[in-house]
Order: C-alpha cells, then sequence, then structure tokens
C-alpha cells in the first residue's frame, strides 16, 4: 500500500498528516481554517486519496503559515508515498468547470518541484482565507512533492469557484499520474531509469 505519515513542527505550526495513494477518497481534515479544510477535503474526494490533516497554527497572525506548512506536509507525504515512482503513469491533466470558472492543469512526476500558473482571482479573501495563500500551498507542495505542476484559468469571475476548480483539476491530475500502469510492470517511466 502506498502511504505516508508526516509530521512537521515548526515554532509556527504543528501539522500531522497521513495520506493514502490507493484509497476511497475518505478524509478527516482539521486545519483551523474552514476553506481549506473545504478544498483538502473536495482534494481527496476527487483524487481518491485517504488523508488526514491535523494542524495548530498561528491563526492570531493569519493563515499563512498553517497552509504553507500543509502544503509542505502534503507534498511531502506524496513524495514519500510513492518511494521510487516504479510503474506509474507519470503524467496526468485535467479540466474542471465549476460553474462560471474553468481549470485545466497538468502533472509530471519529475522529481523536479515546479509551480507554473496564471491564476487570476479577483477578490482577495474567500471567508476567512487569503486567495494569495492558494498559490502558497500549491507552491509549497509541488516543491516537497517533486512534481511540476502546471495550472491554466481559462473562465472564472467568482474567487471560490476558481480556487475550487484549481483543488479539484489537481486532484484528478494527480489521481491519474499517480496510478499504476500495468503495462509498465516493475519499470521507472523515464529514461533516464530514476525519477
Amino acid at each position: 500500500m502506498r502511504y505516508a505519515e508526516i509530521k512537521r513542527l515548526t515554532s509556527e505550526t504543528d501539522v500531522a498528516l497521513t495520506l493514502s495513494l490507493d484509497g476511497t477518497g475518505k478524509s478527516e481534515i482539521k486545519t483551523g481554517c474552514g476553506f481549506l479544510d473545504h478544498m483538502l477535503t473536495l482534494f481527496s474526494r476527487h483524487g481518491r486519496f485517504d488523508l488526514t490533516v491535523a494542524c495548530t497554527g498561528d491563526a492570531e497572525v493569519d493563515f499563512h503559515h498553517s497552509v504553507e506548512d500543509v502544503g509542505i506536509a502534503l507534498g511531502s507525504a506524496f513524495n514519500a508515498a510513492l518511494e521510487d515512482r516504479r510503474g506509474i503513469v507519470r503524467y496526468g491533466d485535467a479540466t474542471v468547470p465549476m460553474d462560471e470558472a474553468l481549470i485545466l492543469s497538468a502533472v509530471d512526476i519529475s522529481g523536479r518541484g515546479l509551480f507554473v500558473s496564471s491564476l487570476d482571482i479577483p477578490a482577495e479573501k474567500v471567508g476567512d482565507f487569503d486567495t494569495e495563500l492558494c498559490r502558497e500551498f500549491w507552491e509549497a507542495f509541488a516543491r516537497n512533492a517533486g512534481i511540476t505542476l502546471h495550472v491554466r484559468q481559462y473562465s472564472g469571475e467568482n474567487a471560490h469557484h476558481i480556487i475550487e476548480g484549481v483543488f479539484k483539476s489537481c486532484a484528478r491530475s494527480l489521481k491519474t499520474a499517480v496510478s499504476i500502469d500495468p503495462a509498465l510492470g516493475d519499470e521507472i517511466p523515464s529514461t533516464k531509469g530514476v525519477l
């Protein structure tokens, strides 16, 4: 079973996270930020990943440290659960409509952490969540997962819909990329022999 357990303790946050790549989409999320909890629940369900996250952070400042550190922990969990990447599809993409928003994501489990996006989120906040933290989360995730992640926004006027589209699209892209390709057997999907 492809599984990881991550604990991250800093002077700003305390994060405990478990991830099963071969799950059914069950989740238990408590980050202290309701909107992030909602996004991670959607991510778990649409990726079919079993995910638990418990985070306490310095919310009296804002949610920046909590969001970034949860992104770091989730990326680290993907990296650990994938081990040497044998037999995985490696690439995945998904275009997801969320009402007026249309989001595309594409992922390469490359071993090289990079996040590229064209997000234009029109509001500064969704509830108590600073919308600029969407980018912080995915940058931290991609860097620590060792993946290349591209996100494109083709349309969208509602900040909630745009960010929700991002989380759903990324979940579906990752679901494809981490899936096992029976044709590959025990191969690592790279001419280099390593990812």
